[in-house]
């Protein structure tokens, strides 16, 4: 299995105060080699421990040519380029259509596994400046995806992802999301869901209370900092 994915950039980020947030969404492209370790890569840096980063969220990226997409859909008074949603890979030809749950890359000296979708959440809207960014890019699909890190090593933007390993019922991230948020309480998806080991821990831990409970957790604040009725999950059951 060689599949051989060249990135355009990587880039890290430092926590600053930015869009009336304590943040490390802006990010600056990084050149030279960089230790990536189970927490993420050497000097990139997170603000909310609790929601972001650890060692199911080591990394983040986002489709290039997604940025395309919302200059179409919101206009030009925004820049619409990487590294916008704080992603920390950035590369043309790897979609959520393409990328699984659980597909395990060769990159540099590391080794790196696809753990879940990026969650949208209100910081987005607050960096673009439009109020439910956050809903569209989860409602469209568009989310990007999260990595953990298999094995630390060194590894620099000249080195391609290369695809190690695929899980023989692995689902594609546009699946996983189309399940997990378009569709939260259908029992043949979350059951799906279930069957894919490779899903982080607390993704894992949803699912199965969903299909326990006939709920669907609260998106409002994640999605909009405060409680909307429109931001939240189906709250019925089957």
């Amino acid at each position: 299995m060689k599949n051989q994915n060249y990135l355009d950039k990587v880039y890290c980020g430092t926590v600053a105060q930015r869009y009336g947030l304590e943040t490390a969404i802006d990010k600056s492209v990084i050149k030279i080699n960089l230790y990536l370790s189970s927490e993420g890569l050497e000097g990139d840096q997170c603000a909310d421990h609790k929601h972001h980063g650890g060692a199911e969220r080591a990394l983040h990226q986002y489709p290039l040519e997604h940025y395309v997409f919302w200059e179409n859909k919101y206009g030009t008074n925004n820049q619409w380029q990487a590294p916008g949603m704080g992603e920390n890979l950035s590369c043309a030809g790897m979609t959520e259509d393409t990328v699984c749950l659980g597909d395990r890359y060769q990159w540099g000296e590391a080794i790196i596994e696809v753990s879940q979708p990026r969650s949208p959440c209100f910081k987005l809207n607050q960096r673009w400046n439009i109020e439910r960014f956050s809903v569209d890019m989860q409602e469209l699909s568009l989310c990007g995806w999260l990595y953990r890190v298999i094995q630390p090593g060194v590894v620099s933007v000249k080195q391609p992802l290369v695809l190690v390993d695929r899980e023989s019922n692995a689902m594609t991230i546009r699946e996983v999301c189309e399940v997990f948020f378009g569709d939260p309480l259908n029992r043949d998806g979350l059951l799906k869901l279930k069957l894919q080991r490779k899903l982080s821990a607390s993704w894992m831990d949803k699912v199965i209370q969903r299909l326990e409970n006939h709920e669907v957790e609260n998106w409002s604040f994640r999605l909009l900092g405060r409680a909307d009725s429109k931001a939240t999950g189906q709250q019925n059951v089957f």
